[in-house]
């Protein structure tokens, strides 16, 4: 069914990862602050005003980004929906090429353009707004971006391209928000950055990530923070300290390591060797015994052999992380790899190689949810499908980590948290039933 819109309506389409959404939440805010209807990935062709919130990250990313333009630009053609704008990382990094190839396209912006995409569209931008925005996630829960850009120089990456240089929002301004979120009705905050660990170095001249963590830890009936994408170079260990000691900071830690090998690190450009990586988890582990770690790996990079995986296989058997993505390497356009090594690695071996480091890691995740039958956990409900309830542990992250089922015949409510009883359990989720 349609919703009924007029002229002064707008579709705000967000591709790629939690840091897209959250500019694309301060926009909507900002677009509803002026009196405009907001609908959210609306795929109807039935709004006049289409923006389109792209990413660049890898090939694949931009191959979505390319063809959600391509479709609503026909739209466009076809009378469908009367403007059309692009901003984000695709915008910012190939914005000749676009205005080249796409000349449907009304305008495009950057990465950090949401002020000029406001008043390019004729509308006010309203600095009192600063922090506020429009939630596409679940009440519940919400992501908070602490900083923006990166001043790493990781041989794979684009990142820094499209985004510019670390800068970190301060102190004061993240609490301010978090307290409104909070307010609104939200219990789980997820930090985000391209690099939590950083955080601080360019405002305060030093490493503040775990001020910022007592400062949020003190805001009352924040149940949950939860911490993505830590740089393990130059990781501030003293964060290790205050999630020991502070409930509602989730024994959880997202650290993209990329790879084990010294030859494919050191090509990387990461910093850190094998070596100072295993003693960092256990730095980890030993400091959070119950904490659940998430980590990133890539295959496929220049450099990577044979031995090179096999090494990389032997980390994850050996590690056995709790949760785990992994990419296949894509050579980028203007990148210190893309410019200095050859991309020689067939894409069905990147892929075999990725395939085979996640049947490894499905069989450590089944192996690990075996073990929690019988246990006790604490689940947030996340929504309500077919009868049944669907949430998460604390271990457990939105979209890209496990599920729990909750079977009851109690009504339950999303948004609240429950004690459960694990009772079997799948490769990726767990069943269980309230207590």
């Amino acid at each position: 069914m349609k919703t009924k819109q007029n002229k002064h309506t707008v579709n705000i389409i967000t591709l790629g990862c939690s840091k897209n959404l959250v500019d694309s939440e301060y926009l909507m805010k900002q677009f509803d602050a002026n009196g405009l209807q907001v609908v959210y990935d609306n795929d109807n062709f039935d709004v006049p005003l289409v923006v389109i919130n792209t990413c660049g990250f890898i090939k694949d990313a931009k191959e979505e980004s390319v063809n959600t333009i391509l479709r609503f630009a026909k739209a466009k053609e076809e009378g469908r929906i009367k403007n059309l704008f692009v901003m984000g990382c695709l915008s910012q990094r190939y914005k000749k090429d676009l205005e080249k190839e796409i000349p449907e396209i009304d305008k495009l912006f950057g990465t950090n353009d949401i002020e000029t995409v406001v008043k390019s569209l004729g509308y006010d931008y309203k600095k009192n707004l600063a922090g506020e925005r429009l939630l596409t996630t679940p009440k519940h829960y919400a992501y908070v971006k602490i900083s923006e850009g990166c001043d790493r120089h990781c041989s794979f990456c684009a990142i820094p391209l499209m985004r510019g240089h670390h800068k970190s929002k301060s102190i004061e301004s993240i609490v301010s928000e978090a307290k409104m979120l909070v307010q609104s009705g939200v219990k789980e905050i997820m930090l985000i950055a391209q690099d939590l660990s950083y955080y601080g170095v360019d405002l305060y001249r030093s490493q503040r990530l775990p001020d910022l963590l007592r400062r949020l830890s003190d805001i009352p009936s924040l149940n949950w923070i939860r911490l993505h994408y830590a740089y393990p170079a130059g990781f501030p260990k003293e964060v290790l300290k205050v999630i020991a000691e502070r409930k509602n900071i989730c024994n959880y830690l997202d650290i993209p390591f990329q790879h084990i090998s010294d030859t494919v690190l050191k090509k990387m450009r990461r910093g850190i060797t094998g070596r100072q990586t295993y003693a960092l988890i256990d730095e980890i582990r030993n400091s959070v015994p119950d904490i659940a770690l998430r980590t990133t790996l890539m295959v496929g990079h220049p450099g990577e052999g044979e031995a090179e995986f096999a090494e990389l296989m032997n980390f994850v058997e050996k590690t056995r992380f709790n949760r785990l993505g992994v990419f296949t390497y894509s050579e980028e356009e203007d990148t210190y790899g893309a410019r200095n090594f050859k991309d020689t690695i067939r894409k069905q071996i990147k892929q075999a190689r990725a395939d085979q480091l996640m049947e490894t890691q499905q069989a450590i995740s089944r192996d690990l949810n075996n073990a929690m039958i019988g246990k006790t956990i604490t689940v947030l409900i996340d929504n309500i499908e077919n009868g049944y309830y669907f949430g998460r542990s604390e271990s457990d992250s939105p979209e890209v980590d496990n599920e729990v089922i909750v079977k009851t015949d109690k009504l339950l409510g999303t948004g609240e948290f429950h004690q459960v009883l694990v009772t079997s359990a799948g490769d990726f989720d767990l069943e269980t039933e309230v207590i």
